[in-house]
């Protein structure tokens, strides 16, 4: 096999495209990401003396998403709807994907009424674009690329844990 042959690339990356696919369908992957992604956001919402409990509930009106975005960013985002209708909801969630869009970030078949309607998949994806953007992006060390700054991240969080060693994402 020619390592630098089209065909041996797209092989690959259908196989990491299944290997992704099954492990977004995975009860237990999801629950992970639930108690990941929560924790994360809690510990840059308690600078704002708050939290969520709920993921994908505790987002749905937008605020605590548009707080979220305010101090994970160090900006101020527009001023947020305080009425409790659906269109009030919509209108502060698309205020916050506005800004992750306005910051160069694509939100691929992320839109307002998934995350209002508390859609599990699209939230945790939203929260992954974020996380990506706002954390992993800013950990440079010698021009790495933001999968292995996640996985120097990683690392350096788990350093202090005598039986663990993380040397890749695989299970």
């Amino acid at each position: 096999m020619d390592p630098y042959d089209d065909d041996d690339d797209q092989v690959y990356m259908q196989q990491e495209d299944s290997w992704d696919r099954d492990l977004l369908l995975d009860p237990a992957w999801e629950k992970q990401q639930r108690k990941t992604f929560t924790a994360w956001c809690n510990s840059h919402l308690r600078k704002a003396g708050t939290q969520i409990d709920n993921i994908e509930e505790d987002f749905r009106d937008g605020l605590k998403l548009m707080l979220l975005l305010e101090v994970i960013s160090g900006e101020r985002l527009a001023k947020p709807e305080r009425g409790k209708m659906r269109v009030h909801k919509i209108s502060n969630v698309n205020k916050a994907l506005d800004f992750i869009a306005g910051k160069g970030v694509k939100l691929v078949s992320i839109g307002a009424e998934e995350i209002v309607d508390g859609n599990a998949k699209m939230t945790l994806g939203m929260i992954w674009t974020i996380i990506l953007r706002f954390a992993i992006q800013d950990i440079s060390v010698e021009e790495t690329s933001a999968k292995e700054g996640l996985l120097l991240w990683c690392q350096r969080k788990t350093a202090p844990y005598k039986n663990v060693n993380i040397q890749n994402f695989h299970i």
